[in-house]
């Protein structure tokens, strides 16, 4: 054993490992290597600061996300909730077993508010069924292989079935109650688009979709922001370990004439750090943008196909703080139904003028402490796109057009507005990755394909790929990014020794 762990310093001594990016799936690769002994570890991150999409900000007094919003399935069974259970960082009616027990497929039992485009506060009870059939649906999207009448995408399969299922539920409805009712079923598949960050539920391919997994528990916030898991993760790690401000321009990979060292990585400001291993921690949409200037030589084909393949879009949060709220004292979500909508459309046909009407809902931020009163709008695809292109005061002039119009209180002013930019962020391109129409489990697997790949030249694992987008079934999750950095830390210490 004692000579196991000499050999095992010796290997890590020599071994120079890049990891580009400090968002959690970097800095979880990077604790993991640091533990098994290795000795040469170093992080370049392009921005100023750590936690790469987990951001968090504040409105008035009150802590928001700019980013990742919940933990996921806050169970044992997710190493995040572990980490935030242990670093103390999560409420305690998120760690009791009922909680975490709870299979509730990512769908939170959130008390609802539903208003309509005619001002009126309908009844919850009223607009149920709608919710109920979408739930249903999106937890038995089939994979289209599996079935003889093949529906185009999962956009294609919700609106075609629910219209199908509802004409025979809702027969004995009345005529407003019904047409009100297929009005939901917009807000909702809007809704569905925030959760995969799509333009719409038509872009997501049924097969890519079914590989998804959820993990039980009930979701839950963390309530001194996100970033709490960041910086526990980050005083865990050595001094000095990151550069900050550190963008990559170039990743020089099989390189024999390097020498001992057979990548180099090629930094904005012109150092060039020799490598044996590079771990690539860049969201989908930077490499989707960059490839082919970032690695030399160029991708394979084959990896090169499943990045453009593979979705990654934008979903963005429009904070807005009130006086006083205008919703129940019990509310989690506000639903907004427009009323000429029946059709089952979830998106617009004008952006440029009705990029509002892709708001499908509000959550309410809690606790509602006195003074801030504040709610969380949530926008997807071509319409956040166009929001990040205006003005502070053109969306806050929109979004009081849209409280209005809904309360049909002419009234209402928001106090301060805040919105996330996540497209035109040069460092992301977008929010997270989705299974993208004819994209398969397999564009995963080549994605996450280290290189050079198994008969190639050179030693194996010069660069490897971690993120989000490289796992099977956990994509656009915290956790599945944190499972990923730990996946590739693994693979270099069991090809290491």
């Amino acid at each position: 054993m004692y000579h196991m762990s000499q050999e095992v310093m010796a290997v890590s001594e020599k071994s120079k490992t890049v990891i580009i990016g400090c968002g959690i799936s970097g800095i979880a690769a990077a604790q993991r290597l640091i533990k098994a002994g290795f000795q040469h570890v170093r992080i370049l991150e392009a921005t100023a600061r750590a936690g790469g999409r987990i951001k968090t900000g504040k409105i008035g007094n009150k802590i928001i996300e700019i980013g990742a919003s919940y933990l996921h399935g806050p169970s044992k069974e997710n190493p995040v909730f572990c980490l935030a259970r242990d670093y103390d960082l999560l409420d305690p009616e998120a760690l009791t077993p009922e909680n975490q027990a709870a299979n509730v497929d990512e769908y939170p039992p959130w008390v609802a508010n539903w208003f309509t485009s005619s001002g009126q506060k309908v009844d919850d009870d009223c607009m149920n069924p709608a919710l109920e059939l979408i739930h249903e649906l999106v937890d038995n999207t089939p994979e289209s292989k599996k079935h003889k009448q093949t529906w185009e995408s999962v956009g294609h399969f919700l609106r075609s079935e629910a219209r199908r299922r509802a004409e025979k539920m809702w027969k004995k409805e009345d005529k407003a109650t019904k047409k009100l009712l297929f009005c939901a079923l917009s807000a909702l598949l809007k809704f569905e688009c925030c959760g995969s960050a799509v333009h719409t539920m038509d872009d997501l391919d049924l097969n890519g979709f079914s590989t998804y997994e959820s993990i039980p528990g009930v979701d839950c916030m963390f309530p001194s922001g996100f970033e709490g898991l960041i910086s526990s993760l980050m005083s865990e790690l050595p001094p000095g370990l990151v550069s900050y401000n550190h963008p990559v321009q170039s990743i020089c990979w099989n390189n024999s004439e390097a020498g001992a060292h057979p990548v180099t990585v090629e930094c904005a400001n012109g150092e060039k750090i020799p490598a044996d291993h590079v771990i690539v921690t860049v969201p989908l949409g930077y490499l989707k943008k960059h490839h082919s200037t970032l690695f030399s030589p160029p991708l394979p084909k084959q990896k090169l196909r499943s990045i453009e393949k593979l979705g990654f879009g934008t979903c963005n949060k429009i904070y807005v703080e009130f006086e006083k709220p205008w919703w129940d004292a019990d509310c989690d979500i506000i639903y907004l139904v427009w009323e000429d909508e029946e059709d089952i459309s979830d998106h617009v046909s004008d952006i440029s003028k009705l990029w509002t009407r892709k708001i499908p809902s509000f959550t309410v931020i809690k606790p509602p402490e006195s003074g801030s009163h504040v709610l969380c709008g949530w926008i997807s695809g071509h319409e956040a796109e166009h929001m990040e292109t205006l003005p502070e005061e053109e969306v806050r002039h929109s979004m009081t057009e849209l409280i209005r119009t809904f309360t049909g209180d002419s009234t209402i002013r928001p106090k301060r507005i805040q919105f996330s930019r996540w497209f035109h962020d040069p460092w992301t391109f977008g929010s997270y990755s989705h299974p993208a129409l004819s994209c398969s489990a397999q564009d995963i697997k080549n994605l996450m394909e280290p290189l050079p790949t198994k008969g190639g030249q050179s030693q194996l694992l010069q660069v490897l790929f971690a993120g989000e987008a490289t796992h099977p079934c956990y994509y656009s999750t915290v956790h599945g990014a944190l499972l990923s950095g730990w996946r590739e830390a693994d693979r270099l210490i069991s090809h290491q020794f």
